[in-house]
């Protein structure tokens, strides 16, 4: 009985706290449906900043779980065109537990967002992965709208179509058709029309990339009768109905000349050109589809001259993609309408931003990874500030609703937990402690590797040089990593010296075995006795075969007549070498090459200096002249002239040492930047091999 009354008593007891629990629940959703709406609200106004801020400060005040915080970090990168980022969260989004209907709805928009961003990317398998288990989801739970299925289906279907999946495509496309319908049927805005009007423009133009003409037009006419619709609603956004006309009818002309319609092309394509958005700078890049395919590359060439203003707009920087997806077509449409000097000058600035896009690659590839190791950071200080205030209202509520007797089983409670919290942070701990030596182990071994590999690496290049009257030439290398990309060679045979030197792409590993080929190409040529210009045409053409990487090399190849001083010598895309003379010196002007392995079926141009005899000639990389210190100043090549025309008469290897010294002036301290190699030559006159 007395049992009884005690539980009675302590029900009593705990009855208000219960009622506050529920109070401070329903208290919860109200702040996270007002966090919604301001979130909402800071982005009509584009705050992108003020988003990200706000998702931080909501989720550490508990108000906004880790998905939704995730989830709202996701759109804000999105709406800055920072797509990779905004992959990110999303994915992270995703990956958290789903406990409510909320969370579901909001799994459901971000499995929407990611699968579309990696299907644009070009991940169709990515986004397989990421669309058909949120389908799955939403049939086993019941949550999902039919715009959550129609966009994710339509996203599977493009993603099938382009894996050769194309019976399958067709029936995604087909459900997704049925969930678009129901969703204009059942909502009285004009806002269902127009998400199908942007879906099925996905669908046409998966049909278009995947060459399937006759099915795109299918869909090309269904977005035309859509958007018919769409105009009807008075909620309609009319500023978008020139632009979605402009599509249909550029894909429309696509498609009929992929079908060899060309008649029923050229109309579609008159109808493009009366819409405002055929004379958008966008408008004419997206003309140039057709234009190509019918080639009509003058028309395709004139219109690129609208390229650069249409990246800059859109905010476009240096990057491979952009430079596969529009620069390249740039210069193939001027080539193929015979305007060679725009051609080259699109050439040109292809080479001059392709090292700046490889390396801007790899620094996002960096900050990227650096970001995710800060939200990991970010979320640790989370969930301990979320510790702390749960602990506080505990805390508070205990010494006010169950006085003296709750306080000592929360006291009890605290005590356990906090021993079982510092055996668990011991363990932790000792694995932590484990894991760093396992990484020192490892980074010791590739170490160990790298070293092994730069031994490998100078064993490739000759350090030993010819003893010859009339002959003095030296070289040095310094790669800035472990291993590096430069070259140098030399081949002495009878009277005849063949010289290369030469920087491949980028650094480290990759740029290693590029230039352990481009050694051995050179050797294997030069053997042949074979002059400059066709060594480097035979030498692009097998290094530009199966080039997925896109890496090339820029090199000066020489052959010397030792006897008549004679030098016959082709430069591809390398630095202009230094060569002195009765006027004090200067660097050669010469025939403009690509640098080797870029481009197939390139003839290579070469040039001849009669008498080099008793002139210094000397040949470097970039790694001269673009040698940094730490205020990221370069010695440059005013400063470079002047330290070789002071230079005093001194032999070959006196001339590198001294140039080498200077380098190392300009850097004070600071770290190499780039590989560093330099040759110096000097031929003077000398008796034929053959009469020693």
């Amino acid at each position: 009985m007395k049992i009884k009354c005690y539980l009675t008593w302590l029900i009593l007891m705990l009855m208000p706290l219960m009622f506050i629990s529920c109070h401070e629940e329903m208290k919860r959703d109200v702040k996270v449906s007002k966090a919604d709406s301001i979130l909402f609200d800071v982005g009509v106004r584009m705050e992108y900043d003020s988003m990200l801020f706000l998702a931080n400060h909501y989720e550490e005040q508990g108000i906004l779980s880790k998905l939704d915080a995730n989830r709202w970090r996701g759109v804000a990168y999105y709406r800055q065109g920072h797509y990779r980022m905004s992959e990110i969260y999303y994915r992270k989004a995703i990956e958290c537990e789903v406990k409510t209907d909320e969370d579901q709805l909001s799994y459901n928009k971000c499995a929407r967002r990611l699968s579309e961003l990696l299907l644009v990317k070009g991940d169709f398998e990515g986004s397989l992965l990421v669309a058909i288990p949120a389908v799955k989801k939403m049939d086993q739970t019941g949550i999902g709208s039919d715009i959550d299925y129609a966009i994710l289906l339509n996203n599977i279907g493009c993603c099938q179509l382009n894996l050769g999946q194309d019976e399958e495509a067709k029936e995604s496309f087909l459900t997704a058709r049925g969930h678009y319908a129901n969703r204009w049927q059942s909502d009285s805005t004009g806002r269902g029309f127009h998400e199908a009007v942007l879906g099925t423009v996905y669908t046409s133009m998966a049909y278009i990339n995947t060459r399937h003409y006759l099915e795109a037009t299918y869909w090309i006419d269904r977005t035309e009768m859509l958007l018919d619709k769409y105009r009807q609603k008075r909620d309609a956004r009319r500023e978008y109905f020139d632009e979605y006309q402009g599509r249909i009818e550029i894909m429309r002309a696509v498609a009929k000349q992929g079908l060899g319609k060309a008649d029923e092309a050229e109309e579609a394509y008159k109808a493009f050109l009366k819409t405002d958005y055929s004379k958008t700078g966008q408008g004419h890049i997206n003309a140039n589809d057709y234009l190509v395919m019918a080639k009509r590359y003058q028309e395709a060439a004139d219109n690129y001259r609208y390229l650069d203003g249409t990246m800059e707009h859109w905010g476009m920087e240096a990057s491979l993609d952009n430079i596969q997806l529009y620069m390249l077509p740039k210069f193939w449409a001027n080539k193929e309408a015979g305007h060679r000097d725009s051609a080259r000058v699109a050439a040109e600035k292809i080479l001059n931003v392709l090292d700046s896009a490889i390396t801007g690659q790899k620094n996002s590839a960096t900050a990227e990874l650096a970001t995710i190791y800060d939200t990991q950071g970010k979320e640790q200080e989370i969930l301990q500030q979320q510790a702390r205030l749960s602990r506080q209202r505990m805390w508070a509520t205990a010494v006010s609703l169950l006085l003296i007797i709750m306080f000592l089983i929360i006291y009890t409670f605290h005590k356990r937990r906090s021993t079982h919290r510092l055996r668990a942070a011991h363990e932790k701990l000792q694995v932590a402690y484990d894991q760093l030596e396992e990484a020192t182990a490892h980074r010791e071994r590739i170490e160990s590797e790298l070293r092994i590999a730069r031994d490998i690496q100078m064993s490739m290049v000759p350090n030993i040089f010819p003893n010859r009257e009339g002959l003095d030439i030296y070289a040095k290398i310094e790669p800035a990593k472990e291993v590096g990309g430069d070259l140098y060679g030399y081949l002495l045979m009878g009277d005849e010296l063949y010289i290369c030197l030469g920087d491949v792409s980028g650094k480290g590993v990759p740029a290693s075995l590029f230039m352990a080929q481009a050694t051995r190409l050179f050797r294997t040529l030069a053997t042949q006795h074979m002059m400059p210009a066709e060594i480097a045409t035979r030498m692009n053409a097998a290094l530009s075969e199966d080039n997925d990487q896109g890496m090339f090399v820029t090199m000066f190849i020489g052959r010397i007549d030792l006897v008549k001083g004679a030098m016959d010598f082709c430069n591809a895309g390398h630095n202009p070498p230094y060569i002195s003379d009765a006027g004090g010196g200067r660097f050669l002007e010469m025939l403009p090459n690509a640098p080797i392995g870029l481009w197939p079926g390139l003839e290579y141009d070469g040039e001849r200096i009669d008498d080099i005899r008793g002139q210094m000639l000397v040949v470097y990389t970039d790694g001269l002249n673009e040698a940094e210190n730490r205020q990221q100043e370069q010695l440059g090549d005013d400063r470079l002239l002047d330290i070789l025309e002071t230079m005093p008469p001194c032999s070959a290897k006196e001339v590198i040492d001294t140039l080498y010294e200077a380098v190392q002036q300009h850097r004070d301290g600071a770290e190499p930047n780039d590989d560093l190699t330099m040759m110096s030559i000097r031929v003077d006159t000398c008796k034929k091999e053959t009469e020693k």
